[in-house]
């Protein structure tokens, strides 16, 4: 695999384990999901950054957008699972730093609430709107 897609498969493995480990519900997957039934965890999104650093050495960081979907809007539960979940991933991902290869680092780099989110790729039939969490996971190599 190359770096970008080991690095989603390091989001997708780091919320697989933190799942087992703290033993939450959560439906996990490596894209949108067709279907969602919170809660509900994917990889929305990846861009990255390129710094070349002479003429051969280039610095990649990629960075992938997690969404957590907690639940309908932001209910009391919903707000209080999203705590819960931030606060352990959070301290989970910092003790797994090597997750996207022995060479590389990820980590989280921020958090964002998104009280609002509603997923435009689904038929409108299907949209509602969702309490999330968006994690960003910054992957680093240089190569």
């Amino acid at each position: 695999m190359g770096f970008r897609a080991d690095v989603r498969a390091a989001a997708v493995t780091l919320l697989t384990d933190y799942k087992a480990d703290a033993n939450i519900a959560l439906q996990i997957y490596p894209g949108r999901p067709r279907n969602i039934a919170p809660p509900t965890a994917f990889v929305d999104n990846i861009r990255e950054t390129r710094v070349f650093t002479g003429p051969t050495l280039v610095q990649r960081t990629p960075t992938v957008e997690v969404i957590v979907l907690h639940g309908l809007f932001d209910s009391k539960d919903a707000v209080e699972q999203g705590d819960a979940f931030v606060d352990g991933f959070l301290a989970w991902v910092d003790d797994r730093y090597h997750a996207a290869g022995a060479s590389t680092l990820v980590g989280v780099v921020s958090t964002e609430d998104v009280p609002n989110f509603v997923p435009d790729w689904l038929p409108p039939e299907q949209q509602r709107t969702y309490y999330a969490t968006q994690i960003d996971l910054e992957g680093f190599a240089t190569g």
